[in-house]
């Protein structure tokens, strides 16, 4: 058969397009596809939420791609094992209570697992500012392309609403960040140093609602509250994930 440029051009723009214009209501966004973000998303769309995930790179997983210094390995501790097997990432003991298990599988897996849940996926995408409406609740996104915001270009964003958005965006806390510049309401009180026992211990505290409309989970959530970095163990970015999850479910059955 022959191949027809346009009709190649036509069919890539029609798609995305028609995705674009059947997420523009979603129940959750999820900013970061980072590990937290992913495990987040595919648990609250197999939970029958309609779900989204906005990153901001060409490639989702965040950090956890590159291991502990690119090597491609991740450290995940006994309690949140149970996460790798439920996506079917396959580990080692390495000492007891500590597993390994391949960097690359466990991105594959976690994003696989949430394609198959139904979770769409905007890449290149950065979120420059929220809805706020008459009710003090976030319930929007104002997106726009990565590109405009590296080059320094004045062009008009678009938006996506939101029953409930999450910020999974890593150390920078972008959507906390921006909601305390709009507000003054919320304080992003910045990541501490490194102290794995301690951060990895917290991380479930502070996976939480901390503005009407707002989840932060993963490392946005420790960055907010103040708390520790705990570097390539990525059992918390799991567990907070699931956290996260489960307060959007029971969250939003409720309306």
């Amino acid at each position: 058969m022959a191949l027809d440029e346009l009709t190649i051009s036509r069919g890539i723009l029609a798609g995305q397009l028609n995705v674009m214009l059947d997420h523009l209501a979603l129940d959750v966004a999820v900013v970061g596809g980072g590990p937290s973000g992913l495990c987040c998303s595919a648990l609250a769309a197999e939970n029958g939420l309609s779900c989204a995930v906005i990153e901001k790179k060409l490639s989702v997983g965040g950090g956890m791609w590159g291991g502990g210094m690119m090597f491609p390995r991740i450290v995940v501790q006994e309690e949140a094992r149970r996460l790798l097997d439920r996506f079917g990432v396959r580990s080692r003991v390495f000492e007891e209570g500590y597993y390994t298990a391949s960097s690359v599988e466990a991105v594959s897996k976690l994003t696989a697992a949430a394609c198959d849940a139904g979770v769409e996926f905007f890449n290149l995408m950065t979120v420059e500012d929220v809805m706020i409406r008459g009710d003090g609740r976030v319930s929007g996104l104002v997106v726009n392309w990565t590109a405009v915001e590296m080059g320094g270009l004045h062009v008009d964003p678009l938006t996506i609403g939101c029953r409930c958005a999450v910020d999974a965006s890593g150390h920078d806390a972008v959507v906390a960040h921006i909601v305390h510049r709009k507000t003054g309401e919320l304080e992003v009180k910045g990541e501490g140093s490194m102290w794995a026992e301690r951060a990895e211990a917290k991380i479930l505290d502070h996976t939480k609602e901390i503005y009407p409309g707002l989840i932060v989970t993963g490392m946005a959530a420790n960055a907010v509250a103040g708390e520790h970095r705990m570097g390539p163990i990525f059992g918390g970015m799991l567990l907070s994930g699931e956290r996260a999850a489960e307060i959007l479910t029971r969250e939003l059955s409720r309306r």
